[in-house]
């Protein structure tokens, strides 16, 4: 169980750093020591010998992912214990039969079709136009892996197809969860903040090259 008001030090700490999917592992103790034991041991963030351990390496959803946070918690930031406004989290089987287009050259892409009779046009959520904002991929260090749901609005085309890809059944994934945000219902703004919350800081793992 998280320990009460660790929400609001995560929340302060969401920071996105620059070999997507790719096993780099710091082993700065100095940048362990600068921030507190639950961010590093027990947070949703793991650095080091911890990579791939605690209660937040598997992404299965936004309900289970934030149920070890206290009660104090959900009261003081209750927008963090739900999507925003526009925004659907779509758990889908491979291959998802979704057309994606770019937005700008490598950069965030939408939703241009569905495949007929594929997975996400037989589940029905996702709609043309939707934006892809944030996706679960799976990170490997070594003999450990997590898998997240990470920020993805700078993704371009080739990088959301590798991180689809790495939600493989041989590390107990049986989907992919998208999160789109929906123009003309979202808020692009409290969705960004609502996104930092997942953003990988600097000293795990993820690295990401956006």
């Amino acid at each position: 169980m998280i320990k009460t008001s660790t929400l609001a030090i995560l929340l302060a700490q969401a920071a996105l750093s620059v070999d997507a999917f790719a096993p780099v592992i710091s082993t700065s103790s100095q940048a362990r020591e600068s921030t507190p034991a639950l961010y590093a041991q027990n947070g949703i963030w793991n650095t080091g010998n911890s990579f791939g351990k605690g209660e937040f390496r598997f992404y299965e959803g936004l309900d289970s992912y934030m149920k070890p946070f206290p009660d104090e918690d959900r009261e003081m930031y209750p927008e963090m214990f739900k999507l925003p406004k526009g925004v659907y989290e779509v758990p889908l089987a491979k291959p998802c039969g979704i057309l994606f287009e770019e937005i700008e050259p490598n950069c965030g892409v939408y939703v241009q079709d569905l495949v007929e009779g594929g997975n996400a046009a037989r589940q029905g959520v996702l709609q043309n136009g939707d934006v892809l904002v944030a996706m679960t991929a799976v990170q490997i260090s070594g003999a450990k892996w997590e898998r997240r749901m990470i920020p993805a609005r700078k993704f371009g085309f080739d990088l959301v197809v590798n991180a689809i890809g790495s939600n493989d059944e041989k590390w107990g994934c049986n989907n992919v969860i998208l999160m789109v945000e929906r123009p003309g219902e979202a808020d692009s703004e409290e969705v960004g903040k609502f996104l930092e919350f997942f953003e990988p800081p600097s000293d795990t793992p993820w690295k990401l090259p956006v």
